[in-house]
């Protein structure tokens, strides 16, 4: 049987169990499992859930963009946005890579379980500030802030609250929880198709001396 562990990554810690310098890693938080990885990356200067597994085919089932495992993210932005910069991010936006995929996106009110940050983001005076729920089915990098950046509003806090069935619930930033996952509940990779190579046989010729 192979598990998954949720862990509520804090801000300002390496999506990593090694550094070359003082910043945080995953070890300080999960210091007793070895051969555990990252099922897909969170930003240093993002917060919430991060999945991590000991086994390679539920690694790749979950981070491969292919399957599609939505991404639902909280994002804290500059402003007010109105409903045509919402739809916007919901219809897909021209990014320097690219135009991003249809995303799902609301408005919503600041979320119940959400924990103090530090440090804290920082505010301006005469500005308010709007929390929006963004589902996304692809990882370009830093999308999120790209994205809220493109309409106007960028990205104060953002915290990555589920992905696919995987959902932070009530853990604390650090708190982390272990569940099993029956592989054969994964759907099945497809075979991979052989190439025949033809090969053209060589005729010895006698050496002459």
């Amino acid at each position: 049987m192979s598990s998954v562990i949720l862990l509520n990554k804090p801000f300002q810690v390496l999506c990593q169990f090694q550094s070359q310098d003082d910043r945080a890693t995953l070890k300080d938080f999960l210091p007793n499992h070895p051969g555990y990885y990252p099922a897909g990356r969170l930003d240093y200067d993002s917060e919430g859930l991060l999945l991590l597994t000991n086994d390679g085919a539920i690694q790749h089932y979950i981070s491969d963009p292919k399957h599609k495992q939505p991404k639902t993210y909280w994002a804290q932005v500059e402003g007010i946005p109105a409903s045509a910069d919402l739809a916007q991010l919901e219809s897909g936006l021209q990014l320097k890579d690219g135009l991003t995929k249809p995303a799902k996106c609301r408005a919503m009110e600041v979320p119940a379980q959400l924990w103090e940050r530090t440090p804290p983001i920082r505010e301006r005076q005469n500005i308010p500030t709007q929390w929006l729920e963004i589902t996304l089915t692809e990882g370009k990098n830093r999308q999120v802030r790209r994205m809220t950046a493109a309409i106007g509003h960028p990205t104060l806090r953002l915290i990555r609250s589920a992905i696919g069935p995987w959902s932070l619930g009530d853990m604390t930033p650090g708190e982390h929880v272990e569940k099993d996952i029956d592989i054969p509940s994964l759907p099945p990779s497809k075979p991979r198709k052989k190439t025949r190579i033809s090969r053209n046989r060589a005729t010895k010729r006698p050496n002459k001396h």
